[in-house]
């Protein structure tokens, strides 16, 4: 079966100020929305917006914020508390707004992560549930369209639609079978957490720690790459580019290992463009210099190890008992609600790798009694063939 039994749905095009007058006072009466973004950056820093689709079950919105000289009352709509929110996948579309207003709306449901509550594997597609939940493969046709060309077509028009046509259906699915299952309140932190700035904020300072590989490096290259990453995020952030169009990851890497301090040095650097050389040579030049001077920013001093003792195994296998009973009394699969790395980031206290069972549903069905057997505050033991979870203080007593 195809999308096309979404064209049986009128498409409302809003691109001018008395259309999103109307629309925005049918915002107002909803309960929830289903919503999704098109967007370019392969050409930025921040996303260009390029369109915002609005569905609910009676109606579908395609607004054109290029045509559209002011959004502030349809952002005003929009962020009511009363209206929840219904994305897939939304932290792309969330910065977005954070971007435009500086504050993210709530409440927001996410299908993405709660569809593992529901048996689905983590992080799913959306054509992937669109599929699976109701018997729909969606058009890809325009996936890599340039979505700040205008005049749209009737087909790209159509394609945007549907994702929130089908995002409402879904939804509706989801939601009546979350709360027959009474699970739809383990999602409320989840959701809520999605409201944290810090979730849409670059701290250049920071930039460093999301590259992979960092931990191979000796002091004076942890050092350079420390104050290439930061020099790369802030002049990425003041010139709207790409971080790649100024120094991809790789070569980060190189001139720290390289550590030219001369234009003339820096220009042999295999992968150093002429442009970069140009503009930036001189500055590049004096951070390395300056970075091989002082120490860098310490690496996670709690890492875990490269090779796990029989011991760390061992406990791993314990918590991995555990999931498995909390994962039989809820009817999910154990590598749903901790995989192998979740464990290992809990035990060897991970700081870079965020572990999901400090948070969220995870946390309250099995994350809190994870941490009590850690602490040797909760004992794991044999009762009729069962395993049992045992508060050590009763033991104790």
């Amino acid at each position: 079966m195809t999308a096309n039994l979404s064209k049986m749905t009128e498409i409302q095009y809003i691109n001018t100020p008395a259309q999103l007058a109307e629309l925005c006072k049918q915002i107002k009466k909803e309960p929830w929305l289903a919503l999704d973004t098109e967007f370019l950056r392969e050409k930025t820093y921040y996303p260009k917006f390029c369109l915002l689709q609005i569905a609910t079950p009676e109606w579908v919105a395609c607004i054109d914020p290029l045509a559209l000289p002011d959004l502030d009352s349809l952002f005003e709509a929009l962020y009511s508390p009363s209206i929840v929110k219904i994305f897939h996948s939304c932290r792309q579309d969330l910065e977005i707004f954070y971007q435009l207003t500086g504050k993210l709306p709530t409440p927001v449901f996410d299908t993405q992560l709660a569809a593992p509550l529901l048996g689905f594997q983590e992080n799913p597609g959306y054509a992937m549930l669109v599929s699976s939940l109701l018997n729909v493969n969606l058009n890809k046709a325009h996936t890599r369209a340039d979505w700040s060309r205008r005049p749209l077509t009737g087909d790209q028009i159509q394609y945007a639609a549907d994702d929130v046509i089908y995002l409402c259906k879904i939804y509706q699915l989801m939601a009546s079978k979350l709360t027959e299952l009474g699970r739809m309140d383990w999602l409320r932190q989840d959701f809520a957490e999605l409201a944290n700035p810090n979730l849409y904020e670059v701290t250049p300072e920071k930039a460093w720690l999301k590259i992979r590989g960092k931990n191979k490096l000796t002091g004076k290259q942890l050092s350079i790459v420390q104050a290439l990453a930061e020099w790369r995020e802030k002049s990425a952030q003041s010139e709207n580019r790409p971080k790649s169009w100024l120094l991809r990851d790789e070569l980060l890497f190189d001139l720290a290992k390289l550590q030219p301090e001369t234009v003339s040095q820096l220009v042999n650097v295999r992968g150093v463009n002429e442009r970069v050389v140009n503009r930036y040579g001189q500055e590049l030049c004096r951070l390395i210099t300056a970075a091989k001077q002082r120490p860098p920013s310490p690496l996670n001093a709690k890492g875990r190890p490269v090779k796990k003792t029989q011991q760390q195994e061992a406990v791993l296998d314990i918590l991995t008992a555990l999931v498995r009973i909390r994962a039989e009394e809820n009817a999910l699969n154990p590598v749903i609600l901790a995989a192998r790395k979740d464990l290992e980031a809990l035990l060897f206290n991970d700081e870079e790798e965020e572990c999901l069972l400090l948070h969220g549903w995870r946390f309250s069905m099995v994350g809190r009694e994870l941490v009590g057997l850690l602490k040797g505050e909760l004992l794991l033991g044999v009762k009729s063939e069962k395993l049992n979870i045992i508060e050590k203080a009763v033991l104790d007593y």
